[in-house]
């Protein structure tokens, strides 16, 4: 692509302002789990093609991707508010961060869909069958890749506008689809070889790809106010939450994931059947 010189200019003035060590670290570190959750899932897979389905080593392959895609969601909440509480936003920060979360939160969870849940059950049920079943799996977790870059590109247009309501997204959020993804590996770990759950694992998987690109609004937290006072309650209501992901991390991030991706629907369906009052009476003269 050609630029006019004033374009190059103008390039090199904002480059040359540089960027926010801070929030760029965290940035760079969701990016590192990322790439640390594709090589673990690749491992995986060919641990399962080499060693056979009931591989230890693949178990803590796979957990490890999952794993890795959690550590990352937390370092992208926290780059986000981070970057709001210093005062540090700043363009490049925002583009380094979607295209960090196309890799992390699109191409990562994708492709641990594919190796964990697909690709096994696959090998499982037979050369008649099984090449449909794959054709389905590449569709739908590219799929996922599709729409979680298409919800990035339209937060990025959304966020831009003076008039967005920063309280709510816009469909399921790519760390959320994402986080379901993790959140299943890790409490069963073991790949799925039965056809049955392959079919709803791929339901699941397509019906993530659905919430991100729909209309339906999610809560954003942004709005939390981490400095304002808090009840009592609240403090202890969010240790026990850390404990319970201490002692029982494979329940509480599932029930964690699910609920936030059921949450979004949940409100459309309340506010929808909720009462609305009347409209009000036009009065004609006369």
């Amino acid at each position: 692509m050609d630029y006019s010189p004033a374009e190059v200019s103008g390039d090199k003035s904002r480059l040359h302002g540089g960027f926010y060590i801070l929030p760029s670290l965290f940035t760079v570190g969701t990016l590192l789990c990322g790439y640390y959750a594709v090589v673990s899932t690749l491992r995986a897979a060919s641990i399962l093609l080499t060693a056979g389905a009931g591989a230890d080593l693949s178990r803590l392959a796979f957990d490890n991707a999952s794993k890795a895609i959690g550590w990352a969601i937390l370092l992208d909440g926290l780059d986000g508010r981070i970057a709001r509480l210093t005062g540090a936003t700043s363009d490049f920060g925002r583009e380094l961060d979607s295209l960090a979360d196309v890799i992390t939160f699109g191409i990562a969870p994708a492709l641990l869909a594919l190796a964990w849940g697909i690709r096994p059950v696959e090998q499982a049920i037979g050369p008649i069958f099984g090449p449909h079943f794959q054709q389905a799996g590449w569709m739908v977790t590219f799929g996922f890749v599709i729409c979680g870059a298409a919800r990035l590109a339209r937060f990025n247009i959304q966020t831009a506008r003076p008039t967005s309501d920063r309280r709510y997204f816009v469909g399921l959020p790519i760390p959320g689809a994402a986080g379901v993804i993790a959140a299943v590996v890790h409490c069963r770990k073991y790949a799925i070889h039965d056809w049955n759950y392959g079919v709803v694992w791929l339901g699941t998987v397509a019906l993530l790809g659905f919430l991100m690109v729909s209309r339906i609004r999610y809560p954003s937290f942004k709005s939390l106010d981490l400095r304002r006072r808090r009840p009592y309650a609240a403090i202890i209501l969010i240790g026990v939450v850390i404990y319970a992901v201490w002692i029982y991390s494979e329940y509480t991030l599932l029930a964690l994931a699910v609920a936030y991706m059921l949450s979004g629907p949940t409100l459309r369906i309340i506010a929808r059947l909720r009462p609305h009052p009347p409209a009000p009476k036009e009065v004609h003269a006369g």
